[in-house]
């Protein structure tokens, strides 16, 4: 795509139109600019005697280089091209069309195809067919595995209160009193007639003996599940709208 700033340097130093292989088909007249973009769009090339003819030759396919603007198309094509009415420094869009598909019917190894049967001018920027593509974001949502964190079962000691009932037992002294029988009569007269005796007995008496043992009580594990949940995610996405504008007609969108 030839530049304005290109196109300026151009005229500025006066340049040379040529065909694909180099040669020469006129210098350069006239620059035309896009009505919409203001990008350049055709150059005027001097072709007939002493340069008096002026043909137009479009700059899509063009390339320059240095003083000259190469296109892919040789002197007679450019000669033979239609002669339109510039005298007011515009050409309309009849005229465009006329030379969009003239210079479409006669480009040369396929390059330099323009307007016309099969292909659309596009207004604002390079040639294109007869269709325009309207593209959109569409969201793609995944999930990736990240680390949350450790987990780590921990051992240690407390102390407690355990306070429980032992049964205890213990001797006590109790007197009985039997009375003289005939069974006990010679037990009794064993002794003295009147005396002094002591007679003892040994008591005894449980103690609460206290041990501690450690044993084992249960075995604890950590495990890991997978929980599932559901989660919304919210983003913007983008997308072409198309709509066909016509003199007669209001704009309709075609986007479905």
């Amino acid at each position: 795509m030839v530049s304005t700033h290109e196109v300026q340097d151009l005229l500025a130093q006066g340049g040379t139109v040529v065909s694909q292989d180099g040669s020469k088909i006129g210098s350069v007249g006239q620059v035309f600019l896009d009505d919409l973009t203001g990008e350049p769009e055709w150059v005027t090339v001097k072709t007939g005697m002493f340069g008096g003819a002026e043909s137009f030759v479009p700059l899509a396919s063009a390339t320059i280089q240095g003083d000259q603007v190469r296109v892919p198309f040789n002197k007679d094509t450019v000669k033979d091209a239609p002669r339109v009415n510039d005298s007011d420094g515009h050409l309309s869009e009849d005229e465009e069309d006329e030379l969009f598909r003239y210079y479409n019917h006669n480009g040369a190894d396929g390059r330099g195809q323009l307007a016309g049967e099969g292909a659309g001018h596009d207004t604002s920027g390079p040639d294109t067919d007869d269709a325009m593509t309207r593209s959109e974001e569409q969201l793609r949502v995944g999930t990736e595995k990240v680390s949350t964190g450790k987990a780590r079962l921990r051992k240690y000691v407390v102390t407690e209160n355990v306070t429980t009932t032992v049964p205890v037992s213990h001797e006590e002294v109790r007197v009985e009193r039997e009375p003289i029988t005939e069974a006990n009569r010679d037990d009794a007269l064993a002794g003295g007639d009147i005396t002094s005796e002591e007679h003892e007995v040994e008591l005894s008496a449980e103690r609460v003996v206290v041990d501690k043992e450690a044993v084992p009580v249960e075995r604890v594990r950590m495990d890991v599940e997978t929980v599932t949940e559901d989660q919304q995610v919210s983003e913007e996405v983008r997308k072409e709208q198309i709509e066909a504008d016509g003199p007669d007609s209001p704009a309709a969108d075609t986007t479905r």
